[in-house]
């Protein structure tokens, strides 16, 4: 089951969950959690989609344990689900990792912080959408009582525009390691990949 297709390095960022056992799968391009390239039409997907993968081998990262490294054969669309299906596919974490848009790579190295699963299905509250000075999009919302400023990669985050206050359903993903301009230090950041 597809809920995500975001754009990561102007290639495809996909997610979903296993429609058997209920768990998260990322299919990567390669070990290192490289994003795909479309080889395999994954662009033509979209969420609440169900489609068939080949899923070749594990390519589990410290901070993103769901990566799967795709097989060879196309991609089969299966069926779909209506939105008010989504909801038995929610997860229910207590944080989203924790406060805040960021976590610091070295504590989740270093074991300080477990990444049990990077991506969660949940439901938020007060959902607003902005561009930041930088004209990328940026979500606003409150989950059990927290406040979050996540980045978008939703390639359709200007659909949702119109009627923000009926899309509270959003699939949210931890980022692969990164060093923002002028940090000394690499971090993983939360990031809202779809707004269902």
């Amino acid at each position: 089951m597809e809920f995500s297709n975001s754009v990561k390095h102007r290639e495809h960022c996909v997610a979903g969950k296993d429609t058997e056992t209920g768990k998260w799968i990322r299919p990567v391009a390669d070990a290192a959690g490289k994003e795909l390239d479309n080889t395999h039409g994954e662009s033509m997907f979209r969420p609440l989609q169900i489609v068939e993968i080949e899923l070749a081998e594990s390519a589990w990262l410290i901070n993103q344990p769901e990566n799967w490294i795709v097989g060879h054969a196309p991609w089969i669309q299966r069926g779909n689900i209506e939105a008010h299906e989504v909801g038995g596919y929610l997860d229910a974490p207590e944080t989203l990792w924790g406060i805040g848009d960021r976590i610091a790579y070295s504590e989740i190295e270093n074991r300080n912080i477990k990444i049990a699963q990077s991506l969660y299905l949940v439901r938020v509250d007060e959902l607003k959408m902005d561009k930041n000075p930088r004209n990328k999009w940026r979500a606003s919302f409150s989950y059990q009582g927290n406040h979050y400023d996540l980045s978008v990669t939703d390639p359709n985050a200007h659909n949702h525009l119109p009627n923000p206050q009926h899309q509270s359903i959003l699939c949210v993903s931890l980022g692969e390691k990164f060093k923002p301009q002028g940090s000394e230090e690499d971090y993983c950041f939360k990031i809202v990949a779809a707004i269902i």
